[in-house]
């Protein structure tokens, strides 16, 4: 039997212990499955309670089961799903009792949703929003992924393939009656009329796109600046944890340390690095080598220099960054005054507090700089982009081939009908299937 025919089971709740754990059945022996535990087969739909029992272990739970029979169901097969209590125990027997079901297997990751789009539940691009709701950390990013989820672009894909196809029909009748020249010319003009309105509206989606791929991502920031200046201090503040050894020995930060923050609905990663010096200390070496690198990496830099010190120039250190940088006093606890160069930016005692409101202020003005209208663009990913820049050279090719007979024409629009086609997965896709599910949980 082929793995797709195959019914599958998986816990698709949380991780035990919980108050309710929901295990999900897809396939066609899903209502055999329900009859063989809950004894019936309930109502469609309809929450039934029940007392789940299999004849080698006895009575495993009091339950709930639901019975969504195909194809009007999440995954467009037969669906039960079983509504127990979550402790360990409890799901170890039920686990248990299907295991022990001729024709049962464990789901794999993504397989849930995967049947749902080869059932035509769902496009790719709503897979994709899918994937990005289950993985997003921020309420930007979660709004950004039901939006895609609920056919943000999938809708405006399905309807400009449509036109496409529309006008490859007129200009593939006026091949048919190409010894008709006056029909030809009469069908060619409007077809390439709209491939042209395709193309300015294909265009206006990716010159509006922003930034909205980088907001399943996020933001980079690295503290970057000399040793003992302070930037493991500011992390923590940033953090509000320890997550960095401070400490007043040079050199203690020898490797890149990261942590995500929620400033503002924005993602932003901030990374601490070893202090930047020229040192004989192989190990240290490597750490000054790889501060470097992520921070010419980084989409900003916060360079840290102590107020009570000679001001080091971030110019000297990142000769092969085009990272913006902003130049940041710290210990402005331990002066009286700072003196303020013509590159600062801010004053701060990361130690004591001061000033962060006011760095954090201009963070999350900067992330929505840096962002733009991106949480609204259309776009979300790089497959996407390219398929519809793809497209969109198509189009324009297409009205460019005029000249060179219908025949070119057509190939072009058939060529971009069928990139959009790649965009929802309906068309030659079976090659990137498998690295969009596989980063799904089990139970999805």
């Amino acid at each position: 039997m082929h793995p797709r025919d195959q019914t599958i089971y998986a816990l698709s709740s949380g991780r035990p212990p919980t108050a309710i754990a929901i295990v999900r059945v897809s396939g066609p022996l899903a209502g055999q499955v329900l009859e063989c535990l809950a004894k019936k087969l309930p109502a469609p739909r309809l929450a039934t309670h029940v007392l789940l029992f299999d004849e080698k272990l006895g009575p495993i739970d009091d339950a709930v089961v639901l019975w969504f029979p195909g194809p009007a169901s999440a995954t467009g097969e037969d669906v039960a799903e079983f509504h127990i209590h979550g402790g360990r125990a409890v799901l170890a027997s039920l686990f248990g009792a299907l295991a022990a079901i001729d024709g049962l297997r464990l789901a794999e990751p993504g397989e849930f949703t995967r049947r749902a789009f080869e059932n035509g539940k769902l496009d790719l691009t709503e897979a994709e929003g899918l994937d990005d709701l289950i993985h997003a950390d921020t309420d930007r990013q979660r709004r950004q992924a039901l939006r895609q989820l609920k056919g943000l672009l999938g809708d405006r894909a399905r309807n400009w393939r449509q036109q496409i196809i529309e006008a490859l029909a007129l200009v593939e009748v006026g091949i048919d009656f190409s010894d008709e020249g006056d029909v030809s010319a009469e069908l060619l003009a409007p077809a390439l009329a709209k491939a042209s309105a395709l193309h300015r509206e294909i265009e206006d989606a990716l010159a509006a796109q922003g930034r909205s791929e980088r907001l399943r991502d996020g933001l980079v920031v690295a503290i970057a600046g000399q040793p003992n200046v302070g930037k493991s201090t500011l992390m923590n503040q940033l953090a509000r944890r320890d997550v960095a050894i401070v400490s007043p020995h040079a050199g203690t930060t020898r490797d890149v340390i990261e942590v995500q923050l929620d400033l503002d609905g924005y993602p932003v990663t901030i990374i601490d690095t070893a202090g930047i010096r020229e040192t004989a200390d192989p190990v240290e070496e490597e750490g000054v080598r790889r501060a470097r690198a992520r921070a010419a990496e980084a989409d900003l830099v916060l360079w840290l220099v102590d107020s009570s010190a000679e001001a080091s120039n971030p110019e000297q250190w990142l000769t092969e960054s085009e990272t913006p940088v902003w130049v940041i006093r710290n210990k402005v606890d331990l002066v009286q005054t700072a003196s303020a160069g013509p590159d600062l930016l801010i004053a701060i005692s990361a130690e004591r507090g001061d000033g962060l409101a006011q760095l954090l202020a201009l963070l999350v003005d900067f992330a929505g700089r840096y962002f733009g209208s991106g949480e609204a663009g259309l776009i979300t990913r790089e497959r996407q982009r390219l398929l519809l820049r793809s497209t969109s050279d198509l189009l324009q090719h297409a009205a460019a081939s005029a000249e060179q007979g219908e025949e070119f024409v057509a190939e072009d629009m058939r060529a971009a009908a069928q990139q959009l086609g790649r965009l929802l997965g309906r068309v030659d896709v079976e090659d990137i299937l498998d690295s969009i599910f596989r980063d799904f949980c089990i139970g999805k």
